[in-house]
């Protein structure tokens, strides 16, 4: 599928993101990965992938935070939420609901 960057003028920190999250990406063409800035602090980041039906949470999160620890600290402290779902999983998920309907940040 693709990583899409839920905004129109994605800063700097929100490029590095999408950019090690593309590495994933190409390993894994089906995955869907959203990225979006909830506020001036945290930035919320979804992979939805068929193929972690087959592997644990533990493995599922092994993969993608390896790629996540590639990154600058300061980036890294600006992910607030990872959530790694399987469509199934995504359809019955109340963080999937948060992420795609987010409470408005009062920050």
């Amino acid at each position: 599928m693709a990583v899409t960057l839920r905004t129109k003028r994605p800063d700097a920190i929100l490029r590095q993101i999408a950019d090690v999250l593309r590495e994933y990406e190409k390993k894994h063409p089906r995955a869907d990965i959203d990225i979006y800035r909830q506020n001036s602090v945290a930035v919320r980041v979804r992979v939805v992938n068929p193929e972690f039906a087959r592997v644990s949470r533990a493995e599922r999160e092994d993969e993608v935070i390896a790629l996540i620890e590639k990154l600058p600290e300061d980036v890294i402290a600006e992910v607030s939420l990872l959530l790694l779902l399987t469509p199934e999983e995504a359809k019955k998920s109340i963080a999937n609901l948060e992420f795609d309907n987010p409470i408005p940040s009062k920050i």
